[in-house]
Formats: structure tokens, C-alpha cells, sequence
């Protein structure tokens, strides 16, 4: 049940044979309570061939994975199944250079997991100046900002070029040793976030890292302290490994991979080296 997602369920598996006998057992096990599952989609043509076309997703029906390209979406996010990489689907939108037009134009870029947000935080910048200045929202913005908010929309486009793996582990990487994830947070006076991999080892030695979440926020539009932003970002970066940690619970991440180095990075002085008293702080 941790993979269906109110009528959509992902799943992924470690060996194509693995994943035809999913497909299998799935549609069995449903079809006894009068569901039927389909639309089915995936970046393999073995596991495609052993789902009927009628009930592949419609991209998939009559797709040759050797000559087209499949570009499918998973929750929302535009994966390609070819290369089984994420990417970015920008919709040109059509708007006005207003506090109202770059609060449409944002909207139209969907990213949950944070792959471009520090390119996303930059328009939030330029919305937040304008609601600083008490504009209403059909007034033009600002000359400052509206050179600002005119180099964002052309560099928007660009955003299409961004990939990124689908799979944390590599195919061949080998029998895994260990899985880490690790969280770099920080502040400024305009924004704070973090970015969290996971980091794996495997028996030979051999280490990969894998982007797995990244958040932002605007700073809020009161003055703020320098060392209580860095804490928002600390307490972000926390509650983040909470998230992660349930989403893959099943691979023992490890919490701490030396005897006293915490996963959790700042570049504050203000951040103690030792995460114990963020973690009571957050959890209290």
C-alpha cells in the first residue's frame, strides 16, 4: 500500500524478471476486488511486452523503444523512460510583467523535488521585492526588477536541458555495503534551504551519491536574525531526514556513518558541530 498514491502506484524493483512477476501478481490480486489496473509504463521493453496493449499507458501502445522517444510522467514529474531520467516540462505562459503575471509564471513550473529550486527561488525573490513595495497586482514592476524578472523568463526555456537519473543505485554498482544520507543547509538574508543525497558504498569501495530532495524558502518579510534563518534551515534539514527516512526505510540508512561526524553540514559558526541538540531542539 506505501506505493499507491490515491490511483497511481510506482513501484520499482531490482531485475526486469522481478518486475513482469509484479505486474502479474498485481493484476491478479486486484481483479479479485473488481480493479483493474492499467496504463501501465516502464523503462524496460521486456517488462512492456508482458503487459496486453490495451493496457499500457497511452505513449506505450504502439512504441518501439529502439526508435522513439517515451516521455511519460510519475506523480507529475516528466520522465523520460528511455534514458530513465527525470527532467523539466516548461508550458509557455502568456503574462504580463506584474506581481500578478510572475505569480502565474511560477505556478506553471512544477518541481516536488526540488531539482531546480534555486533557480525557482530567484523568481520568488523578485515576487517578494514586489510585495515589499505594497504594488497591486496589475501594477508593471519595478525597473530593477523588471530587468531581474526579464533575464529569468529567457534563461525559463533552458530549464528543459536539466536531467537527472531516476535510480539512486547504478545497475552495475555491485552488492551495497552501506547507505548514508547527508543534508547541507544554509541561510542568507533573502532565503534559507537544504540539499540532501544519499550517499552509497559498495563492497570494492566504490562510492555514489545521489540527489534526492531539495527545499527553499523565502526569508520571511520582517528582518530576521542571521543565526535564527540558519536554524530554519537546520530545523528544515531535519525534518527533511525524517521525510526521507520513511520514504527509504527499507534500504537501513544509516544515521551517523563515523563515530561522531552527524550528516548534517552548515557552514555556520552558529550550527553546533554535534546534531543531538538540533535533533531534541526540532523534536521538542
Amino acid at each position: 500500500m506505501d506505493n499507491f498514491y490515491v490511483d497511481d502506484c510506482l513501484k520499482s524493483v531490482a531485475t526486469e524478471d522481478g518486475a513482469v512477476l509484479l505486474v502479474k501478481q498485481l493484476c491478479q490480486l486486484l481483479s479479485r476486488g473488481g480493479f483493474r489496473l492499467t496504463k501501465w509504463t516502464s523503462n524496460s521493453k521486456l517488462v512492456l511486452d508482458a503487459v496486453p496493449p490495451d493496457e499500457r499507458a497511452h505513449c506505450q501502445k504502439n512504441l518501439d523503444l529502439d526508435q522513439s522517444v517515451s516521455i511519460e510522467r510519475a506523480l507529475g514529474v516528466l520522465w523520460n523512460t528511455d534514458s530513465d531520467k527525470f527532467g523539466i516540462k516548461i508550458k509557455p505562459v502568456d503574462s504580463e510583467d506584474t506581481r500578478r503575471g510572475v505569480l502565474k509564471t511560477l505556478s506553471s513550473v512544477y518541481d516536488p523535488l526540488g531539482f531546480v529550486c534555486p533557480f525557482v527561488l530567484r523568481a520568488k525573490l523578485i515576487f517578494q521585492n514586489e510585495c515589499r513595495l505594497l504594488k497591486g497586482w496589475d501594477e508593471k514592476l519595478n525597473e530593477a526588477n523588471k530587468r531581474l524578472w526579464s533575464q529569468w523568463k529567457s534563461e525559463l526555456s533552458m530549464l528543459e536541458m536539466f536531467e537527472i537519473d531516476r535510480c539512486i543505485k547504478p545497475g552495475e554498482f555491485g552488492n551495497v555495503l552501506s547507505y548514508q544520507l547527508h543534508h547541507f543547509c544554509d541561510a542568507s538574508l533573502d532565503a534559507y534551504g537544504t540539499a540532501s543525497y544519499l550517499r552509497i558504498v559498495n563492497e570494492n569501495g566504490h562510492i555514489h551519491c545521489a540527489f534526492m530532495l531539495g527545499k527553499s524558502r523565502l526569508a520571511p518579510m520582517r528582518s530576521v536574525t542571521i543565526p535564527r534563518l540558519e536554524l530554519l534551515a537546520a530545523v528544515m534539514a531535519v525534518k527533511v531526514d525524517g521525510i526521507l527516512r520513511r520514504e527509504v526505510r527499507s534500504l537501513s540508512v544509516s544515521l551517523y556513518f563515523g563515530p561522531t561526524v552527524p550528516p548534517f553540514y552548515s557552514i555556520s559558526v552558529i550550527i553546533p558541530d554535534d546534531s543531538k541538540p538540533l535533533l531534541q531542539i526540532v523534536l521538542q
